[in-house]
């Protein structure tokens, strides 16, 4: 499993206590999850099951175009129902969290031998980086389709926009399921004390963001700050991953990178911000709204650029306060090493202990 309990020991751990579910923690969510799942096969729970698989609140639209062709249009609104699917898709994130860390990220710090903080790091990072890969791909993709950057008036333009499409609407439900399952990992991956605000701060955030977005009808503006938020997320995670390998070369390039697209997506969403809800949707939305979320998104990019800025000042205090060892050219070698030998075989002996205990001194 991706928790593994007390190593060197035969002996199983009771059923139901501690141990026995932390260790089989992906199973047996993985079990409750197909029980709805088998649900849908028997009439009688089949009602029940659908309710948590599938999305919910539908709508059909009878679309015609030229020439005359007509065609239905299944759309999804907003409704009580969907906190269903957001259980079930928060235990189906459970087992991909499992299936990613023991078929993907075990097998590489099997090979790197990591410290254990380094370990827990490197996995945090890696499962940040398939998220955010898949996250920034999905959401490129609806974009796409929707034509939100060839047509940014669509970001405003009928609001409310009570009507998603399907994959719109995944997307979004998606997206609050996965930072839901953090807050049981905390348990399953035995964090310690002082990650747990952490964890559960970056979890608070994404969730209130994304369930703003979805509540209020803004998906779609939501979903375009989502990939601008995940696409340095995406280089900043490899890095760290190169980081751990020891690949610094790699990992080099790709923090740089990283940086970089960082700063420019937190501008970007500023931009983006005050096209949608200050100019955009001053004639379909409410000033309370358009002043909330515009505070929301520029608190929020505020919030993530000075974090930015006091991670790096402290690096570089870090740096300039770590004296560098400032290696000897071999000129200067080849003449102390001539110095020394010229000298007697009881004053080398002397010369080199002072030299070795200089050194040892100085580590």
């Amino acid at each position: 499993m991706v928790v593994k309990g007390r190593r060197g020991t035969s002996k199983n751990p009771p059923i139901l206590s501690h141990e026995f579910i932390i260790q089989n923690h992906a199973d047996i969510v993985a079990c409750i999850a197909m029980l709805f799942v088998v649900g849908l096969i028997f009439q009688i729970t089949s009602p029940v099951a659908s309710m948590f698989i599938a999305l919910n609140h539908n709508t059909t639209r009878n679309i015609t175009t030229s020439p005359p062709f007509t065609y239905d249009e299944i759309l999804y609104n907003v409704g009580w129902k969907d906190s269903c699917a957001v259980f079930f898709y928060t235990l189906i994130s459970i087992v991909v969290h499992a299936l990613v860390q023991e078929y993907a990220l075990d097998k590489v710090t099997r090979k790197l031998h990591l410290s254990k903080i380094r370990h827990s790091k490197f996995n945090d990072s890696g499962q940040l980086l398939a998220f955010a890969l898949v996250s920034t791909l999905w959401g490129i993709n609806i974009i796409m389709r929707e034509n939100y950057l060839t047509h940014i008036s669509s970001l405003w333009e009928g609001y409310p926009h009570l009507e998603m499409t399907f994959i719109l609407k995944f997307y979004m439900l998606t997206q609050i399921s996965y930072w839901l399952h953090w807050i049981p990992e905390i348990y399953f991956l035995r964090m310690k004390r002082d990650e747990i605000p952490q964890k559960l701060t970056t979890s608070g955030l994404y969730i209130a963001v994304v369930a703003f977005a979805y509540l209020t009808n803004l998906a779609r503006i939501g979903t375009v700050l989502l990939v601008l938020h995940f696409i340095p997320q995406v280089l900043l995670s490899l890095g760290k991953l190169c980081h751990f390998a020891e690949k610094e070369g790699a990992a080099t390039w790709l923090f740089r990178a990283g940086n970089v697209v960082f700063i420019l997506a937190r501008f970007l969403s500023v931009i983006f911000a005050v096209l949608t809800f200050w100019f955009g949707l001053e004639p379909f939305a409410s000033q309370a709204l358009r002043t909330l979320g515009l505070g929301f998104v520029g608190g929020l990019q505020s919030y993530l650029l000075f974090q930015f800025c006091i991670f790096h000042v402290k690096r570089i205090r870090s740096v300039s306060a770590t004296p560098a060892a400032v290696p000897k050219s071999p000129k200067k070698l080849k003449k102390a090493a001539k110095e020394i030998s010229d000298l007697p075989e009881v004053d080398q002996n002397t010369k080199k202990q002072q030299a070795l205990s200089k050194k040892v001194k100085q580590k």
